[in-house]
């Protein structure tokens, strides 16, 4: 099992930024990547930005150059850096956690986390 508790959402102006936290408890060696997703109203579910146990990360075309996502393992949190916010980057911003035991995969969820850019 694996335990994701989100912060740090809010209202910022467009062009201002706001850091996502995403902290993980339970079967953390069992996760194999985690990430982000966010859904607008009205639209589909969109993965934007995720990090790889290794360390690699990927990013949605939307939000290269202005996200970026990093972890700290002391903290066991993953965060979301986002930068030159827009106004289209308005959604709730879910953090997740996929994970493996075996062949057996599990994804997780964060409880979601509104992101409103507005003037």
């Amino acid at each position: 099992q694996v335990q994701l508790a989100e912060s740090g959402g809010g209202l910022v102006q467009p062009g201002g930024s706001l850091r996502l936290s995403c902290v993980v408890s339970g079967s953390i060696d069992s996760i194999k990547n985690m990430g982000w997703y966010r859904q607008a109203p009205g639209k589909q579910r969109e993965l934007v930005a995720n990090i790889i146990s290794g360390g690699s990360t990927n990013y949605a075309d939307s939000v290269k150059g202005r996200f970026t996502i990093f972890r700290d393992n002391a903290k066991n949190t993953v965060y979301l850096q986002m930068n030159s916010l827009k106004p289209e980057d308005t959604a709730v911003y879910n953090c997740y956690a996929h994970a493996a035991a075996g062949l057996v995969g599990y994804d997780y969820w964060g409880q979601g986390t509104q992101v409103t850019v507005s003037s």
